[in-house]
C-alpha cells in the first residue's frame, strides 16, 4: 500500500462482525483466566497486555500504523514528543556516554540536551550539520553512542543531509535517530536514507487539530545492537529476570527494551482516549499535508516578493540554500511552517502579528489552524536583541505555520497586516 492507504487501512484492521473504526479500549487493567496465563506475560513468553501503563490495544493499532508509515519494525507512543527523544536516547546510553547532535533543532530540544541530560552525566556536542563529513568526524569521542538530528529543523527550516549523517553515524558503529515532525512520513521517511531511529512530536501534524499531546519512537529494525557498542541488549537485565533482549527479540530488542524497562519505570504511556484522537488525525494526514505544503510554498512565494520582508527560511524556495536537499528528502513538499523576518524588528514584527486577523498567536505549529510566534517575545524573550541575532533569530523574526483554509484568505490576511508596518 502506498503511504495515503496506510494513513486510513494500517493499525487497526476488524475481523467478521467487529467495529469497523478503531475502539476506545478505555481500560487500565486486563483479565485473565488463570495465574499462569499473566505469569507468562511477564516472563515475555507470551503477546497481550498486562497494564496500560505499558501497553493498551488503542494505543497498539496506532503504533502499528504508524511503524507502517515510517517503514519500521515497531513503534512506542510516548505522551510527548520530549518523552520520546529522552526515551530514544537513554535506551541506549546511561550517565559518562556522549552523543553527537545538529545545531539547528527545536529549541526544547536543546534544552534537555544540553541540560536536562547533562544532569545526568550524559553529554551532547552540538555541530553544525552543513559541514562535511572530515569536519563532522572530528566530533567523535570513544563514549559517543548516537547521531541525533531532524530532517526539517523547527524553527530554522534548515534541511538535514540525513544520508550523510548516516554514514557518520555508521562509519563509527552508532545509530542514527532522526526526529521527522515536521516532514511527516507523508513526505520523508528518513529510513529508507540510513536512519535507524525515527521520533515525532505527534503534536504536531500528526494530530492536527491541536487536541492532545504526544510522541513517539519508531525502529527501523536494521541497526546491529550486538557490535559490541551496547552491552544493554547483549548481557542480561537484572531489573527484567536476567533477560537478554537481543537474543529474545532479535532485531526488535530496541523497542522492548524501552518498552519492558523504561516505559515500565517512567510511565509516559499515552492514554487510550489520546491514540483515539491520534488515530483520527492519521487518517486525514496525507491529504492534510499535502494542503500545508501547496499553501505554504504560495505563501512564501508571496513573502519573499515583499518589500517588508528581510528574508524567508523556507526550502521549498530555489532561492533558499536548502533547496536542493529538499528536492532530494522531501520532494513532496516541505510541510507548512515558514520562518521569516519583517524589516524594523521586533516593534514591526509585534505590530503586524496583532494586526492579523486570520491568522491566531499561539505557543503552537502545525495543525490545521494558521498560527504566528514571534520567538523574540515569547519563547526567547529574555534574550536581548545581539543575542538573539547571536541565535539566528533576528528580532523581526516571525515563526508562521500555515494551515489548511483558502489560501488566498491566508495571503490577504498577512498582506493587511503588513500593511500596518
Amino acid at each position: 500500500m502506498r503511504v495515503e492507504t496506510k494513513c486510513i487501512q494500517e493499525g487497526y484492521k476488524p475481523q467478521n462482525g467487529e467495529p469497523r473504526v478503531l475502539p476506545m479500549y478505555q481500560s487500565t487493567t486486563y483479565k485473565y483466566d488463570s495465574t499462569e496465563e499473566v505469569a507468562k506475560l511477564f516472563d515475555m513468553a507470551a503477546d497481550g497486555h498486562m497494564y496500560s501503563r505499558i501497553s493498551n490495544p488503542t494505543v497498539d493499532a496506532v503504533e502499528k500504523k504508524i511503524a507502517a508509515l515510517e517503514g519500521g519494525i515497531a513503534a512506542m507512543c510516548t505522551t510527548s514528543g520530549q518523552a520520546a527523544s529522552m526515551i530514544a536516547l537513554l535506551n541506549i546510553m546511561k550517565a559518562g556516554d556522549h552523543f553527537i547532535c545538529a545545531g539547528n533543532i527545536y529549541g526544547g530540544t536543546v534544552n534537555l540536551f544540553n541540560v536536562t541530560l547533562r544532569k545526568m552525566g550524559i553529554e551532547v556536542t552540538f555541530v553544525n550539520a552543513d559541514e562535511d563529513l572530515d569536519t563532522l568526524q572530528k566530533a567523535f569521542k570513544p563514549n559517543t553512542k548516537a547521531v541525533f538530528g531532524e530532517t526539517i529543523a523547527n524553527p530554522s527550516m534548515a534541511v538535514l543531509d540525513i544520508e550523510k549523517f548516516a554514514a557518520l553515524a555508521h562509519n563509527n558503529n552508532v545509530p542514527l535517530i532522526i526526529d521527522n515532525t515536521f516532514a511527516t512520513p507523508v513526505i520523508c521517511r528518513p529510513i529508507e536514507y540510513g536512519a535507524d531511529i525515527v521520533t515525532h512530536s505527534t503534536t504536531k501534524y500528526m494530530d492536527g487539530h491541536a487536541v492532545q499531546v504526544g510522541g513517539v519512537i519508531v525502529d527501523s529494525g536494521n541497526f546491529d545492537w550486538t557490535n559490541g557498542n551496547f552491552p544493554e541488549f547483549t548481557e542480561p537485565d537484572e531489573s527484567y529476570h536476567g533477560v537478554v533482549y537481543s537474543e529474545h527479540f532479535g532485531n526488535g530488542a530496541y523497542l522492548a527494551k524501552a518498552r519492558y524497562q523504561l516505559m515500565r519505570d517512567l510511565g509516559v504511556y499515552p492514554s487510550a482516549h489520546a491514540a483515539f484522537l491520534l488515530n483520527l488525525g492519521l487518517e486525514t494526514l496525507a491529504v492534510r499535508v499535502e494542503k500545508h505544503c501547496s499553501n505554504a510554498l504560495e505563501v512564501a512565494k508571496f513573502l519573499e516578493k515583499s518589500d517588508k520582508i528581510e528574508f524567508v527560511n523556507y526550502p521549498g524556495l530555489p532561492s533558499n540554500k536548502y533547496y536542493d536537499l529538499a528536492k532530494k528528502y522531501t520532494p513532496g513538499g516541505c510541510s507548512g511552517v515558514i520562518s521569516f523576518s519583517i524589516k524594523g524588528g521586533r516593534e514591526n514584527a509585534v505590530k503586524s502579528m496583532d494586526s492579523l486577523k486570520l491568522a491566531a498567536i499561539v505557543v503552537h505549529v502545525a495543525d490545521l489552524r494558521t498560527s504566528v510566534l514571534h520567538p523574540a517575545s515569547s519563547t526567547h524573550r529574555q534574550l536581548t536583541d545581539e543575542q538573539l541575532i547571536a541565535s539566528g533569530i533576528t528580532p523581526g523574526l516571525i515563526r508562521l505555520s500555515v494551515g489548511i483554509e483558502n489560501v488566498l484568505d491566508i495571503i490577504e490576511d498577512l498582506a493587511e497586516a503588513l500593511t500596518q508596518v
